[in-house]
């Protein structure tokens, strides 16, 4: 249980983190404003170089997600209520993040694999490419806060569960202490009997 769940919180907290480092460019599309053609071309040639990454980096990064995928669905065998719960919830927001990063990320970046047209930071961005570019970020944010749900939901999970194990520690302790001190003999009242004395012959004395 322990080592699934381990397992599950680290890849998705190394996915977690690899969308971070796309808040280089995001930051400056969804967080300042107003959005000027120098943070378009800005936050355009980082999706163009990132677009551009050998197939292995993609691979490696599909394993994670495919075994992050296998170890949160394998721990629905307990069939436990906290596992229904937050592994439920962590199950439907990591299938989220999944589907949004298939149907919305990768297709738009896909559209960077060409190289951008020669420009300077001043320059008249594209009204075509705005679009891409803005909802690239807005798909980046939604990833990144099913993510933190996740990462919430099992920190939720581990606390629960110690918490169950100290109220059941607790029941073991009181119910041995009941047990304990209802098998314990209670002293008798009943009065020992004295210890009996020798019982001495009578001596008649005779007179004169």
């Amino acid at each position: 249980m322990g080592v699934r769940a381990g397992v599950f919180v680290c890849i998705t907290s190394f996915l977690l983190g690899a969308l971070f480092t796309h808040w280089i460019a995001d930051s400056l599309t969804l967080w300042k404003s107003p959005v000027t053609d120098e943070h378009l071309w800005t936050a355009a040639s980082y999706y163009s170089i990132l677009a551009k990454v050998p197939t292995a980096w993609l691979h490696f990064l599909r394993s994670l997600v495919l075994l992050g995928a296998v170890t949160i669905l394998w721990s629905l065998n307990d069939l436990g209520a906290g596992n229904i719960m937050f592994d439920g919830g962590s199950i439907f927001l990591f299938g989220t993040t999944i589907v949004v990063y298939l149907n919305s990320v990768m297709p738009t970046f896909a559209q960077f694999g060409t190289a951008l047209p020669p420009h300077l930071s001043t320059d008249i961005f594209p009204k075509g490419l705005r679009t891409t570019v803005l909802d690239l970020a807005s798909n980046h944010l939604i990833c990144s806060v099913a993510l933190t749900g996740v990462l919430a939901l099992q920190a939720g999970r581990y606390f629960a569960e110690k918490a169950d194990e100290e109220d059941e520690e607790d029941y073991v302790l009181v119910d041995s202490e009941v047990e304990s001190s209802t098998t314990k003999p209670t002293p008798s009242r009943a009065k020992t009997p004295e210890k009996e004395l020798p019982v001495k012959p009578l001596r008649l004395e005779t007179t004169n």
